[in-house]
């Protein structure tokens, strides 16, 4: 009887990926990690208000704007998203956004302004909701991820000056351009608030020390109720400091945004930018937490969610969400591995605007602007740019001017350098295949790579090379030269192709190939190709490619047919 082999442990059970995962809402819940997930819950809520205060100042909208966008738009996320951790939020990156492209067409402030934004959302909404139907979540893929990181360090450093001006009690243009912002902050020394600079001192230092103490603690709402009661208590208000003022409150309402039809026009670029900007990263984060904690995500199911909160948002009072990285690292933390705490968020958000906007009334600006430096400082990517620089010059470059782009061109044009520098970099590097020589009779360099037929002969008169990519527009010139200088070096009278690395062909790759063929039959040699995969077969048919092509299965019955009969 035959011993059965030992069977290898069970992994475990968080890491065991879950097949109905991304089917049902709140995946992963069960009564037993309820309790964990209700006090993530409460650590999201804590982290979520003061951080969409600060956001949606720095988008220009009032502070109400970042509180609306917890309730109708998490909850529409968290019932129909794939991700179970994934959390849905504006951020630091969507808030700048908004405040670039919306600031040329409105006052910052004004109702027009608030119109225009909650429009915004609805088209950003709108085109999630078509890329999911139609599939497109691979668009993302052409956003880097080195001019994504740079895209949004750029982002990050236009809004760390505008807080840093908030923090010092200097009054700036916060929708200007990021030169105007600095050179605003540095005239504006002069004029510093002292009782500004000392309450975001202290926050910098609870917020920072506290770190390292205890993780868990939501240090951000600490400072808040913290700052505040110092403000009520010394009077503050009266030497300068600038607060939070009057929040509107009760719970958000259905309205649709009355504009004429050229703004919603105006507004299409932004929410495209918009939406490849939360696409790239939230997709990206998104697939980084499945994979660490072993269940299924589906993009376009998690982009159908992205569409229907933002659409949410822009009907009831909020502004474009995007994927918020640090939010979603703090509820992992935390220990959840559900939607629920976005949904214990959207219920506490709510009870706060209908019960506790008083309570905000007092919250000093700089103890705000405290907490967004230090949340959006990790968005610098420095240590990102330090490693390209170390791993690949040339993509280094291409972060450095995408953060360029991103900081002194503005948003859009930074979105569309980063799209066009990605595509050129990827499509370069595709235009420089490796084309490998497997067997050439008469060369001494040439190499027999073939890992599937090891060791094979070389025959006189044959020369077999392999492409490494897809055919296509961009490598096609390459491929054509590569396969004359070969012929003319071993003056090969038979040429075999090895396609089992390329995945498809072009039109103008398809033309290459008519090109190759008949300059070899006018030099006396025939092609023949092999291991083509099924797919592969069906295209060059298509495109009539294999008339009068000789098609072998392996390299070696290639060679084995096209070795000349022995002598005698």
């Amino acid at each position: 009887m035959t011993a059965q082999p030992a069977r290898p442990p069970a992994p475990p059970a968080e890491a065991v990926p879950d097949r109905r995962a991304g089917v049902r809402p709140l995946a992963g819940l069960t009564r037993r990690n309820a309790a964990r997930e209700v006090l993530a819950g409460i650590t999201l809520l804590a982290i979520a208000v003061p951080l969409n205060i600060g956001y949606a100042q720095i988008a220009g909208l009032p502070p109400t704007a970042g509180l609306y966008a917890l309730v109708v738009p998490s909850i529409l996320y968290a019932l129909t998203v794939s991700s179970r951790q994934l959390v849905a939020s504006p951020d630091a990156a969507a808030a700048a956004l908004v405040a670039s492209s919306i600031g040329g067409l409105a006052v910052a402030g004004s109702q027009d302004y608030i119109t225009l934004a909650l429009a915004q959302a609805i088209i950003g909404g709108v085109l999630f909701l078509l890329c999911a139907v139609f599939k497109l979540g691979f668009l993302a893929n052409f956003l880097s991820k080195p001019s994504l990181i740079c895209f949004v360090g750029g982002l990050a450093l236009d809004i760390l000056v505008s807080q840093v001006a908030k923090m010092l009690g200097i009054t700036i243009d916060s929708g200007g351009e990021f030169v105007d912002k600095l050179v605003g902050v540095f005239s504006g020394l002069p004029t510093v608030n002292v009782w500004s600079s000392l309450i975001a001192a202290g926050s910098l230092l609870v917020l920072l020390a506290g770190r390292r103490i205890a993780r868990v603690v939501p240090w951000a709402l600490v400072v808040l109720i913290v700052a505040t009661v110092v403000v009520v208590l010394t009077g503050a208000e009266k030497a300068g400091v600038d607060v939070l003022g009057k929040v509107e409150a009760g719970p958000p309402t259905l309205a649709w945004p009355a504009i004429d039809w050229t703004m919603w026009l105006a507004l299409i670029p932004s929410a495209i930018a918009l939406t490849m900007v939360t696409m790239g990263e939230g997709l990206l984060v998104s697939r980084s937490y499945g994979e660490k904690r072993g269940y299924r995500t589906d993009p376009n199911r998690d982009l159908f969610a992205f569409g229907l909160a933002n659409v949410g948002a822009g009907l009831t009072g909020g502004f474009t969400v995007g994927s918020s990285t640090s939010r979603t690292a703090a509820v992992d933390q935390a220990g959840s591995r559900t939607q629920l705490p976005s949904l214990v968020t959207a219920v506490g958000t709510l009870a706060l605007l209908v019960f506790g906007t008083a309570l905000l009334e007092h919250i000093p600006s700089p103890a705000i602007g405290a907490i967004v430096a230090v949340a959006v400082v990790p968005l610098l990517g420095i240590p990102d740019l330090a490693s390209l620089w170390r791993q690949d010059r040339f993509e280094f470059v291409i972060a450095v001017v995408c953060f360029l782009g991103a900081l002194l061109l503005g948003p859009i044009a930074g979105i569309v350098i980063a799209f066009v520098l990605s595509v050129i970099n990827v499509t370069g590097r595709a235009a420089n295949p490796a084309i490998d020589t497997l067997a050439a009779d008469g060369d001494p360099n040439a190499s027999l790579l073939d890992t599937a037929e090891p060791g094979e002969p070389t025959v006189p008169g044959v020369v077999v090379i392999r492409l490494a990519a897809p055919l296509f527009f961009a490598n096609s010139a390459v491929f054509e030269q590569a396969v004359k200088r070969a012929v003319r070096a071993t003056s090969a009278r038979h040429v075999v192709l090895d396609l089992e690395a390329v995945t498809d062909v072009d039109v103008t790759g398809a033309d290459a190939f008519r090109s190759v063929h008949g300059w070899l039959a006018d030099h006396n040699a025939d092609l023949a190709l092999s291991r083509l995969r099924p797919g592969l077969r069906e295209r060059l048919e298509h495109l009539g490619l294999l008339d009068g092509v000789t098609v072998y299965e392996t390299n070696r019955t290639a060679l084995a047919a096209l070795a000349p009969p022995p002598a005698g």
